[in-house]
């Protein structure tokens, strides 16, 4: 708490033009503080070492399983948005993947020309119409809007890591599985270092880009929107 508050000061002075979209900018530059710190502490190095550690095969493979995880949900999504095209592909994705592909670590689904189209019940809480609400920045979490925190129960219930049974390899997949995110994102990161960018602005920015894009399946109109 006494980190926060004293990230939360500077922060207030460092708003100088309010985004609609981050009416709690000084808190979540806050929390962004707080991440950043616990990040390159902790987070970052434990990455690193397993980018050195690990050959490419290793966490392609490993990249691959979990992105076969993450197509079962995306099944679910696209199916109950009801996009027929993605959701075949998403469920042909899984059978490819988890068959010849012994279990996802082989991505043979997309060497065959299959699309991957990933979605999650904040997207499919999009399609539908709700809002994304103002940004917030979570502890170790990360940057969400509401309509993503709120889709957060069931998306934990999606990931099929949160049904094994033993609690060991349960939670060995889950910190696997952040490192494995958090080591995709480590050039991006240096790449923000470098520039010597407002990386709060940036990641926000970039966070709705990326939510925009995954609203429109890649066709984004071309009309600005406040909505991602």
């Amino acid at each position: 708490m006494a980190l926060l508050l004293a990230c939360l000061l500077p922060a207030q002075a460092q708003v100088m033009r309010p985004d609609p979209r981050d009416p709690f900018e000084p808190l979540n530059r806050a929390m962004f503080t707080v991440n950043d710190v616990l990040d390159r502490a902790l987070i970052k190095p434990v990455a690193t070492a397993y980018s050195k550690a690990m050959p490419h095969w290793v966490r392609k493979s490993v990249a691959n399983f979990f992105g076969n995880l993450g197509d079962v949900w995306s099944v679910a999504n696209n199916a109950a948005t009801l996009k027929g095209q993605a959701t075949s592909d998403s469920l042909g994705r899984v059978m490819v993947n988890s068959t010849v592909g012994l279990l996802g670590l082989i991505d043979v689904a997309s060497e065959m020309d299959i699309e991957k189209h990933p979605a999650d019940f904040g997207l499919t809480l999009g399609r539908w119409g709700v809002k994304p609400g103002p940004y917030v920045v979570l502890p170790i979490l990360g940057p969400f809007t509401l309509r993503e925190v709120v889709a957060l129960p069931l998306d934990y219930q999606g990931n099929l890591v949160n049904h094994v049974a033993d609690q060991g390899t349960r939670d060995g997949l889950t910190v696997l599985n952040a490192i494995d995110v958090r080591e995709s994102y480590l050039k991006a990161g240096d790449v923000i270092d470098a520039a010597a960018l407002d990386a709060y602005s940036f990641t926000r920015d970039s966070y709705f880009q990326r939510q925009r894009y995954r609203q429109y399946d890649g066709e984004v109109p071309e009309s600005p929107e406040d909505a991602p």
